[in-house]
């Protein structure tokens, strides 16, 4: 087995292991150190059913919840991302955000399956989290990591959110509602339970204010914020190909599903992988 890491370290490449068959101990331990390290690892070359990928998932930990969005039937810990040629509403997953850090205990990882690729646009983009907090200021540093950040999925899939107000067709079954509105607070600065290293943990799609604060003040740290993780440093711009398998970390990143393939399909397969509870600085 072959990492290939980004220039920067953030983000790898790894090859010669097939990811069809259930992984050798040290192999799996492997990736889970790389894993830990690049936070986003491309495995080329998977051309996985949805059974091995599920039993892939599985070596990782539990599934994870996945709420809001209808599951392949027969498979309800495998979300089908789909967007037929024909299809004129937004991409789905166009915002940034690390999954799901609306629920009490986010999951950990996301695994993404690449089955029908277009032959143009649909990259995927991710932001450092760990590295955007330590470009920070130390005071400003100190200011968040005394902070509480608000998650819901208000904003996308509440009552009156972006997907509610749709009114071109979509593929994908998506659920909103007022069980979109409840409200998670989580520390601002989330220590990763692997590595110890501080990250920025909010984002402009499920972060909507700081705890204690008006909104006015929360969205003045967070907007600062959201610029900062997003800046071109930051970043790792993933190219898809067909049968290739990401893994990335929530703990520590954010992502955006780039569009820029209207009139070709595109077909991915998620799952994930259940987190523990977010910790903070003690």
């Amino acid at each position: 087995m072959i990492v290939t890491p980004q220039p920067s370290g953030f983000g790898a490449t790894v090859t010669g292991v097939d990811l069809s068959r259930p992984l050798l101990p040290d192999d799996l331990a492997a990736i889970r150190t790389a894993w830990a390290t690049h936070a986003v690892l491309s495995f080329p070359d998977q051309p996985l059913t949805l059974d091995e990928q599920e039993a892939l998932t599985l070596q990782f930990g539990d599934f994870g919840e996945d709420p809001f969005i209808k599951p392949l039937p027969g498979r309800p810990h495998i979300l089908e991302l789909r967007r037929e040629a024909d299809e004129t509403a937004p991409n789905f997953g166009a915002g940034w955000h690390s999954d799901w850090s609306f629920q009490a205990q986010p999951p950990a990882a996301t695994i993404l399956h690449g089955k029908v690729i277009p032959p143009m646009g649909g990259d995927t983009l991710f932001a450092d989290c760990a590295a955007a907090y330590e470009s920070l200021s130390p005071a400003f540093q100190r200011l968040c990591d005394g902070l509480t950040a608000l998650h819901s999925a208000k904003l996308p899939y509440g009552r009156d959110g972006v997907y509610a107000n749709e009114s071109t067709r979509r593929t994908m079954t998506i659920i909103t509602g007022a069980a979109a509105e409840a409200v998670q607070a989580h520390p601002l600065v989330r220590v990763h339970p692997v590595t110890g290293r501080r990250a920025l943990y909010c984002s402009p799609v499920y972060t909507i204010g700081i705890e204690g604060m008006t909104r006015d003040e929360g969205y003045a740290i967070l907007g600062h914020l959201f610029q900062r993780i997003t800046l071109p440093q930051f970043l790792f711009r993933h190219h898809w190909a067909p049968d290739t398998l990401l893994i990335w970390d929530n703990r520590c990143t954010l992502h955006f599903a780039e569009g820029g393939y209207d009139g070709h399909l595109r077909v991915m397969h998620r799952t994930t992988v259940a987190g523990e509870a977010v910790a903070g600085v003690a």
